[in-house]
């Protein structure tokens, strides 16, 4: 008669330079416990050592999450990405907080099995989406320092217009033409805000070069209202397709459905959960703005965005086709297909 191996649960509680480790049996009972550098090898060597019989290494998404859970993998450990809502819920209950509690706590959280697996995606969707980042950055430190100027300049009895003709810089230059006070003020700004302004191209050079390149991109490009930036975004935060069993379930994953709370008598339906990636969800948004702006190309998404617009005002009807897109472009992507007028033709690329 032979005895079954206990399996061992191992939590990790990740920091910039140490990890918490805890080896917990089948019983919840400490096996061990300590810390290691936070390095792929040297935790993957710990746990080899500390919990022969692993049936499962859990850790909290952050911003190591990715890069440790796809380094450990590979080096065939069995490692779940718990979702940090879920490990919060459980190790709050702890009275006393420290990185081997929080280990510790892991570990009996995929011991039981309470807790959400997220799903990890690959390098290359995690390298895009940091480009996306890094674009959106610079972007928003662009218009930081044009705002600043404008305000600067207000101070002078000087306004500078959104949307006037003529490149920002000239009209800014022309405007304070002669005020050497202002001069010495704005040019610095100016300086930065034409470098940001190249390293935007820059980025969005490569997007582009990317774009064409790649036949899901021009795919989802099909679709009315999606650009380059947006089919882009979409990939790196969906993926792989086939992680989603219905197309319907992208628009929740984004937080673009609404909230729900049901108890009782009690039901109410709120705003949308906004529980997904920001970005993407701000540039879905976006395109549907852009589809529902006046005098736009006729489509089936603008009419259907249109209709909605009527019965439910123009805002939530913007949220609704933003969630229309997302659905959309997943069964693109799914199916291997075009958007092409009033339905989504069968015809691959």
């Amino acid at each position: 008669m032979t005895t079954q191996t206990a399996k061992h649960y191992v939590g990790l509680d990740v920091s910039q330079e140490l990890t918490a480790v805890c080896v917990v049996d089948d019983e919840g009972k400490i096996v061990w416990r300590g810390a290691c550098a936070t390095e792929a090898s040297i935790l993957a060597e710990t746990v080899r050592k500390r919990a022969p019989h692993a049936a499962r290494i859990g850790l909290e998404t952050g911003q190591f999450s990715n890069w440790l859970t796809l380094s450990l993998r590979r080096r065939g450990l069995p490692v779940v990405c718990v979702d940090a809502r879920h490990a919060k819920a459980a190790l709050q209950m702890q009275i006393n907080k420290t990185d081997a509690n929080d280990a510790h706590g892991l570990a009996q959280v995929v011991r039981t099995g309470w807790y959400r697996e997220v799903t990890v995606k690959s390098m290359d969707a995690s390298a895009l989406r940091m480009l996306l980042v890094a674009r959106a950055q610079l972007v928003t430190q662009r218009q930081a320092i044009a705002n600043t100027l404008r305000g600067l300049m207000k101070a002078f009895g000087i306004v500078v217009f959104r949307g006037a003709k003529g490149r920002f810089p000239v009209r800014v230059r022309e405007a304070i033409e002669g005020n050497a006070a202002l001069t010495a003020i704005a040019e610095p700004l100016l300086r930065a805000w034409q470098a940001l302004r190249e390293e935007v191209e820059t980025i969005e050079r490569q997007l582009v070069t990317r774009a064409k390149d790649d036949a899901i991109t021009r795919r989802l490009m099909t679709v009315p209202g999606v650009g380059v930036i947006v089919a882009l975004a979409y990939q790196s935060v969906i993926d792989t397709p086939e992680r989603f069993r219905k197309s319907e379930s992208v628009g929740a994953y984004i937080g673009l459905t609404p909230k729900k709370y049901q108890s009782g008598e009690v039901d109410v339906s709120g705003r949308i959960s906004r529980c997904g990636d920001g970005l993407l969800r701000a540039y879905l948004f976006e395109a549907a703005n852009v589809l529902m702006q006046p005098n736009r190309k006729a489509s089936a998404l603008r009419s259907w965005g249109l209709k909605r617009a009527d019965r439910l005002g123009r805002k939530r009807a913007k949220v609704a086709l933003a969630r229309k897109l997302a659905v959309v472009m997943h069964r693109i992507w799914a199916n291997r297909t075009e958007y092409c007028g009033d339905a989504i033709t069968a015809n691959s690329l």
